[in-house]
């Protein structure tokens, strides 16, 4: 079973059992990938997993861009509501790469790449990003990239 099919299975079950935000974020996923696949001129159905995490991916930094704001404007309640859909959004993703892992993948890479100056930023994101392989969100591994090139 597709990841699209499950979240489509999972639906079902959160419209028989009443679970309102449950439903509306599931329907919030299934109108992004549908909005992909109209894109690349396919069925929803025929995504490959990886293409509905890409989707579900940008729904969580969308989320927790908008936390941030709501946070600055001073709109809590706002926020909640992004906290209860981002908690439910992230249970569609694989499980987040550990600390410990990625600070030696980037160490790998940066040793490997032969980069040792902040001036090669740039390069550096490039060559993680290539070993991360979509494990590890962009904004983490920036933060330690920085941190051992600094």
């Amino acid at each position: 079973m597709t990841l699209y099919e499950t979240i489509g299975a999972q639906l079902k079950e959160a419209m028989k059992a009443g679970e309102t935000e449950k439903r509306d974020t599931i329907r919030l996923i299934q109108s992004a990938v549908k909005n992909m696949a109209i894109e690349k001129r396919k069925d929803p159905s025929e995504l490959a997993d990886a293409e509905v995490e890409e989707v579900i991916k940008r729904l969580v930094k969308q989320r927790k861009d908008s936390i941030e704001q709501y946070m600055a404007g001073n709109r809590p309640d706002l926020a909640e509501q992004e906290e209860k859909e981002l908690v439910l959004l992230s249970q569609y993703l694989p499980e987040a790469m550990p600390e410990a892992e990625l600070v030696a993948l980037v160490e790998e890479a940066l040793q490997e790449g032969g980069v040792t100056e902040k001036s090669q930023m740039g390069q550096a994101m490039g060559l993680v990003m290539k070993k991360v392989a979509g494990r590890a969100s962009g904004d983490d591994v920036r933060r330690i990239v920085e941190s051992k090139l600094s």
